[in-house]
């Protein structure tokens, strides 16, 4: 009998214990995931230091050291002054973009016919094409595209010089530009020169792998 109440006894203590340390282990665990919360709420300062801020000075841009050899100098300009890319330089006077004079379609088509039949009298030994000018050939852009299929027949493959001959035999030199296949730097010099309006009608006979000769039909010019 002694002996069962100490079994019991025993017993007992065990599980006491293991009670006691199921509480110890909740406190432990609500413990630290108290301080988790805390930490994640609050967090710690950075230790590194704070950067003091940066106090830039104004700097005297005007005086720019320059070399003894040009000192005695003017400053260069950088400043982009726009220029006739190809040909002579030359004044012009134009009128007002705004106050563009379009011509009448018949007019138009008028010159287009002169032009045509001029180019059926040409020799056939040289390729030609007839271009009608608009007022983004002759005004503004001063871009002249040109028949594509004839440049990828006739012109070169890569961009090029290319002359332009007058019936006077006067020569303006102009830049080709194969991908986009037209007419870019000279040709304004060449359309202002000639005082090209919208209307007229051009006719181009390429006498050379590069130069052309031109023959302007005027919009409002008398059949003679």
């Amino acid at each position: 009998m002694a002996e069962l109440e100490k079994k019991l006894t025993y017993e007992e203590c065990r599980l006491k214990r293991i009670e006691e340390n199921k509480k110890r282990w909740q406190e432990l665990k609500l413990t630290m995931l108290a301080e988790d919360v805390h930490n994640a709420t609050n967090p710690k300062p950075s230790p590194m230091k704070k950067a003091k801020p940066t106090v830039r000075q104004e700097v005297d841009r005007s005086a720019v050291r320059r070399s003894n050899r040009v000192a005695d100098k003017p400053p260069p300009n950088y400043k982009e002054v726009p220029i006739e890319p190809l040909g002579r330089p030359r004044s012009y006077k134009r009128k007002d973009l705004l106050n563009r004079v379009y011509a009448a379609d018949e007019d138009r088509q008028y010159a287009i016919g002169r032009a045509e039949q001029l180019q059926s009298e040409l020799d056939v030994d040289f390729p030609s094409f007839v271009k009608p000018m608009l007022q983004s050939h002759v005004t503004g852009g001063f871009w002249l595209g040109l028949p594509v299929h004839f440049c990828k027949t006739h012109l070169p493959k890569h961009d090029e010089y290319i002359t332009l001959v007058d019936e006077n035999g006067d020569e303006f030199q102009t830049k080709y530009l194969a991908l986009k296949t037209g007419l870019s730097g000279g040709w304004r010099g060449y359309a202002l020169d000639h005082e090209l309006i919208d209307g007229d009608a051009l006719v181009f006979q390429l006498v050379a792998p590069t130069r052309f000769k031109v023959y302007i039909i005027r919009v409002n010019q008398v059949e003679d």
